[in-house]
């Protein structure tokens, strides 16, 4: 598989063009995000059957003929752990690229690894030791290293016969469709789309808060969401989530109250304090009706617990027999779900396909009965 450095646009082109027809492409990318809210990529990484390309985002004035294969319905795009790779490409043009196949998932169902790195994916499965100390680059500086292009070119170099291993065990077990559902969802934009009223659920603490005291957190997290989108800052550099949190516990009404807050930087009570005041009291005015709420557990029979109880045994069982952790199969709030007749994590894709269905149709008999 012999590897390109792609720096202009005539070998860009000649680049797609070769790829017309290729059922599949091994995709990544390289970012940097630790001063800004949107990753700033610098290079896109490409293999097919026959090459691997490192694609400079830099150097280029177009990427459009890239988009128009990755973007091609077509042509199964393979990532490893693929999510910030397909928001870059969301940011680029407003879309997913799609159908996507991603390894990190099929291990998981395959029972190769929880949310296993690639490097550790490669190891396990093909016996290649990959060079991780570039983790870290500045992937926007120039000129890149011979030796970061190569760890970059890795990034995709794998992706291909990870690809055809796992797909042939998911085809054998038949959970290959089931797990396009999975992957359909991981195409989704709202997955990418920017929701500052939805950003208060992001924060760790959220569950703890009540009342009146969610919809102050709802506003002041909408709030940093909308400034640091703006400002392309990290949301941290807004407002820190402790300092979120005191202030939705406090709730201050003054610039003196601001000015009490512990971990709050005098500079932005100077600047924002205002801003702040205003968002707390106009989350405080709402009618209780529009406070938000989490959504709320189903409420069982003594009879239903214990069915409960029954349930989550074998789904352990089921998941212990393929190696994957109970945790990432399903938690109590999904099993009372489905056995309430609730939409569950359990009624889609692969979970679904491992002992969602088996369940359902054991309760519809019971049910029958």
């Amino acid at each position: 598989m012999s590897d390109l450095y792609i720096l202009d646009q005539p070998a860009l082109v000649a680049f797609c063009t070769s790829l017309q027809g290729t059922p599949w492409l091994a995709l990544d990318t390289e970012f940097i995000r630790e001063q800004t809210y949107y990753p700033q990529p610098g290079l896109i990484q490409v293999a097919s059957a026959d090459r691997v390309a490192n694609i400079d985002l830099m150097a280029l004035p177009s990427l459009d003929p890239l988009l128009e294969r990755l973007y091609d319905p077509t042509i199964t795009k393979l990532l490893h752990a693929g999510q910030q790779d397909l928001e870059i490409f969301f940011h680029l043009r407003g879309a997913v690229p799609a159908p996507v196949f991603d390894t990190q998932l099929a291990a998981l169902v395959l029972g190769q690894g929880d949310q296993i790195g690639y490097a550790s994916l490669v190891r396990r499965m093909l016996g290649v030791e990959l060079d991780k100390a570039h983790t870290r680059a500045d992937w926007r500086r120039r000129p890149l290293e011979p030796e970061w292009l190569r760890y970059a070119a890795d990034d995709v170099r794998y992706l291909p016969e990870l690809y055809r291993q796992q797909r042939t065990a998911l085809e054998e077990r038949g959970w290959l469709d089931a797990l396009a559902e999975d992957f359909q969802r991981l195409c989704h934009p709202d997955r990418y789309r920017l929701q500052p009223w939805e950003s208060w659920r992001r924060i760790r603490q959220h569950s703890r808060l009540h009342g009146v005291q969610r919809a102050v957190l709802r506003e002041l997290a909408a709030w940093r969401e909308e400034q640091a989108s703006t400002h392309d800052r990290p949301r941290r550099w807004i407002l820190d989530d402790a300092v979120l949190i005191e202030l939705t516990r406090q709730m201050p009404k003054t610039m003196e109250d601001l000015q009490r807050i512990r971990g709050l930087p005098s500079a932005t009570v100077q600047r924002k304090g205002e801003m702040l005041l205003a968002r707390i009291a106009a989350a405080r005015a709402e009618p209780p009706e529009q406070w938000p709420t989490s959504s709320r557990r189903p409420i069982l029979t003594s009879d239903q617990a214990a069915q409960v109880d029954v349930l989550l045994t074998l789904i352990a069982a089921r998941a212990n027999q393929y190696n994957i952790p109970l945790r990432s199969v399903a938690n109590r709030e999904d099993v009372e779900r489905l056995l309430i007749g609730e939409d569950s994590p359990l009624r889609h894709g692969w979970r679904a396909a491992l002992v969602g269905r088996e369940l359902q149709a054991g309760l519809d008999d019971d049910f029958s009965h």
